[in-house]
């Protein structure tokens, strides 16, 4: 999702008070809907919506005592919805990618504390267990705001750890870097060979 700037630029373009609010409305059902769509997370949401409220009610609140006075002008003007999508979007901070069946990674990287590691080895033993071979991507809280995010492969699995809970759009993206990664190594992870000769697309996720 973009800063958005130029949205708030709209806003401060207003010629009365009634059509910055109006604006400010059409921005906060933006922001639904872009939630809706899976574009920004619970934390972008909250965040970027209560702006946009506050917004409004100091507005309103400066009509209801001087309906005349041009300072609903200067609220408008305070651009701030970049950065705070900026300041709430979910980080990865740690990958590994795993052949299945085994609880060794072929490749690690980030930072990990104790408890998430747990939780990690405990997910790889339910993926082990499992009775038929099956794929699919899900994303977990796992507490501290923190989230794991595991795509799982025919033959792999790649799982992620976010600072909070990741938008659709940046599940769908650990999703597709590991559908890259079991196609660029098709015949290494056949054939069992080492890390060394695999190339990782998930290095991306720390480079950004």
């Amino acid at each position: 999702m973009e800063p958005q700037t130029g949205k708030e630029s709209q806003e401060s373009r207003a010629s009365s008070p009634k059509s910055a609010l109006q604006s400010i409305r059409e921005k906060m059902q933006e922001v639904v809907s872009e939630y809706s769509r899976g574009d920004i997370n619970a934390s972008q949401f909250n965040a970027v919506y209560q702006h946009y409220a506050e917004k409004r009610d100091i507005i309103e609140r400066m009509l209801e005592r001087n309906p005349n006075s041009d300072a609903w002008k200067s609220v408008v003007q305070q651009g701030y919805t970049g950065h705070l999508l900026s300041q709430f979007q979910a980080k990865a901070v740690h990958y590994a990618v795993f052949q299945r069946g085994d609880t060794t990674p072929l490749i690690s990287s980030g930072k990990l504390n104790r408890k998430t590691a747990q939780q990690i080895h405990q997910l790889l033993r339910v993926v082990i267990r499992m009775k038929t071979n099956r794929t699919g991507l899900a994303r977990k809280s796992i507490g501290n705001g923190n989230w794991l995010v595991m795509s799982i492969g025919d033959k792999s699995l790649t799982i992620v750890t976010f600072t909070l809970q990741p938008s659709s759009l940046q599940t769908g993206k650990v999703r597709d870097l590991h559908e890259d990664f079991e196609r660029a190594n098709d015949r290494a992870l056949r054939n069992n060979e080492p890390a060394e000769r695999m190339v990782f697309p998930q290095r991306s996720l720390l480079e950004d």
